[in-house]
């Protein structure tokens, strides 16, 4: 159990700093934002794609860390635009 959850963290961490990597933002981040992003990016992503009839985040495989770095670049394309509004 615990195990599991150490890997999903860093699978997070993985998918965020990619995804930070993608949108210019790496040196605005640290690993706790790094995870956040990730994680909350694979439950964007896997959202998105069932949207479109595709399979979402489906284990730790490519696939899933795909899926996680493409909702985590559309969480951070949509943080990024709330904050240049206001």
């Amino acid at each position: 159990m615990l195990i599991n959850l150490i890997v999903w963290i860093l699978f997070g961490a993985l998918a965020g700093w990619i995804a930070s990597m993608i949108m210019g933002r790496d040196h605005q981040m640290g690993a706790l934002a790094n995870i956040i992003v990730g994680i909350i990016g694979a439950v964007l992503g896997g959202f998105l794609m069932n949207l479109f009839g595709a399979a979402g985040v489906t284990g730790f495989n490519i696939y899933s860390l795909l899926v996680a770095i493409v909702g985590a670049v559309v969480l951070l394309f949509l943080v990024g635009a709330v904050q240049r509004a206001t």
